[in-house]
């Protein structure tokens, strides 16, 4: 455990009022939570790019940031890092009575049945009286609307097959078209229109058994390749965007889309 105290040492150094670096000293919870967002976003890429290089110094960014919270908490004497590890060792136990405790071995369904139960005891332990207390808000929105859904559906909230949903999709979308051929538009009722239907295709994407982040996100790279090719075609012919028709920008479109498809 040397090389974690070298960290913890690090970090009570760096937020030291005399001595340490008046950027870290001035840090709250507040101004540090958007760098803990974006250190789990880049350990994901990581994760999706294979590079575990880039993994192992995603990891140690991530860790620094748990490390980061916890001095700030002890500064403030709320808790201090020994007291996260005690508590998220504690609640693993807890939640794995088949691995620690005297339960049956349980297949992986049935852990997450069990898991989604002990979490449930724990939010009552808490005084969490929703069936949808605790899923975090601060979660991208398209994860915490299937969140939100599966807490729904284990009391029976749900439609039973995909058609329910894309009944409802088409009725969220009607909804959004009416709004847009209004006479005198309300954009809050557009946007609001518009967010009921995202919530329909998470919820559709949940029946489907898919992560509509992922499914997104792969969609996103998909577009910056083609685009890219087609920015490639405009440098090779030594011109640019606006010599071009949206006509034949989609002719390159095409063009990047079954390259891509032939590969």
């Amino acid at each position: 455990m040397d090389n974690l105290q070298k960290l913890l040492d690090i970090m009570k150094k760096l937020r030291d009022p005399n001595d340490g670096c008046a950027w870290d000293v001035e840090q709250t919870f507040e101004t540090i939570a958007p760098y803990t967002i974006e250190e789990a976003y880049e350990v994901a890429e990581a994760i999706d790019n294979k590079d575990m290089d880039a993994l192992k110094d995603e990891l140690g960014d991530l860790m620094f940031q748990a490390v980061f919270h916890a001095r700030m908490a002890e500064e403030e004497g709320h808790f201090n890092f020994a007291d996260v590890i005690d508590a998220i060792s504690d609640k693993m136990i807890r939640r794995h009575p088949h691995v620690f405790g005297d339960e049956n071995y349980r297949n992986a369904e049935e852990q997450t049945i069990a898991w989604e139960e002990q979490k449930a005891k724990e939010r009552a332990a808490k005084k969490q009286k929703s069936i949808l207390d605790g899923v975090t808000v601060g979660l991208p929105a398209l994860t915490r609307a299937v969140k939100l859904q599966k807490r729904a559906a284990r009391v029976g909230f749900d439609w039973p097959n995909t058609s329910g949903v894309i009944d409802k999709l088409n009725e969220e979308m009607a909804e959004l078209s009416e709004e847009l051929i209004a006479i005198k538009q309300d954009h809050e009722k557009i946007e609001e229109e518009f967010g009921d239907m995202m919530f329909v295709y998470a919820n559709l994407a949940r029946h489907l058994k898919i992560d509509p982040e992922q499914a997104l996100k792969k969609a996103n790279n998909k577009f910056t390749r083609r685009f890219n090719k087609i920015e490639q075609e405009i440098e090779k012919k030594q011109s640019s965007f606006d010599q071009y028709s949206l006509e034949e920008l989609e002719e390159f479109w095409t063009k990047a889309k079954k390259e891509e498809k032939s590969e």
